[in-house]
């Protein structure tokens, strides 16, 4: 993985751009949460087999451990949050939560890399909106779905800073969905560790562990905007506490 002189960059500039050639637009009847039987029936029938071998991909390839598995919760929707630092740590989110589906909103333009667009779709992802209707049509599809139960992955830092240890601030918008849909926050720290047995024979990089984080949950006590804030604040500094203490 390249190196990158993080002092020197905005908290939410991308450093890591994929290949894009197709053109994707976003219609004003978008189906965010996918309602196409067809689609969810193959969707759920390929999960199976490709956890496999994403489990199998992510233990060799990144020695992913998940610390704090009895901080997971069931049968209940909210909005999973984690630090992002990978291309691929969405893979690794998905393995923490399965059989559970995750929802991922993510930038327009990883819709418009051949392939991966097709595949992205089948595991749930979803572009994000720039146009002020169609931002209100995605973020309703995603309160619908919150409140029937469903999993919410967001990045609140906004970008991806490859194998960067701390935490940046974080943006508004998984803050506003879980308190519109009354649900809590679940963040993911993903924390580094120093190779040892047999990794240290392969790989470059340190190895990659998901911390589960207890859920954060909203304060109803509060004002609509600064239960947001509150929402927000808590959990970047739970976030933060998690560093020091793995």
């Amino acid at each position: 993985m390249k190196k990158y002189d993080y002092q020197n960059l905005k908290e939410d500039e991308h450093v890591y751009h994929s290949w894009e050639v197709l053109d994707f637009k976003i219609n004003n009847n978008y189906d965010y949460v996918s309602s196409n039987i067809f689609l969810n029936f193959i969707s759920n029938i390929l999960i199976i087999p490709i956890a496999l071998i994403l489990y199998i991909l992510d233990k060799v390839l990144f020695g992913f451990k998940i610390i704090g598995k009895e901080n997971l919760t069931k049968n209940e929707g909210f909005v999973s949050i984690s630090n992002h630092i990978h291309p691929l740590d969405c893979t690794m989110i998905g393995l923490i939560y399965f059989p559970r589906r995750v929802y991922y909103p993510t930038i327009i333009r990883n819709f418009q890399i051949p392939f991966i667009r097709h595949l992205i779709r089948l595991l749930f992802a979803m572009p994000i909106p720039t146009d002020k209707n169609q931002k209100l049509r995605f973020f309703n599809q995603i309160n619908t779905a919150l409140k029937k139960g469903k999993i919410v992955h967001m990045y609140p830092e906004g970008s991806m800073w490859p194998y960067y240890e701390d935490v940046r601030h974080f943006k508004y918008g998984a803050f506003k969905m879980a308190v519109d849909a009354g649900v809590p926050i679940k963040p993911v720290k993903f924390i580094f560790k120093e190779k040892n047995g047999i990794y240290k024979l392969y790989k470059k990089n340190k190895c990659i562990h998901a911390v589960i984080i207890e859920p954060i949950y909203p304060n109803l006590s509060l004002p609509y905007e600064e239960r947001i804030n509150d929402l927000k604040e808590r959990t970047y500094e739970k976030m933060k506490e998690t560093i020091w203490k793995y």
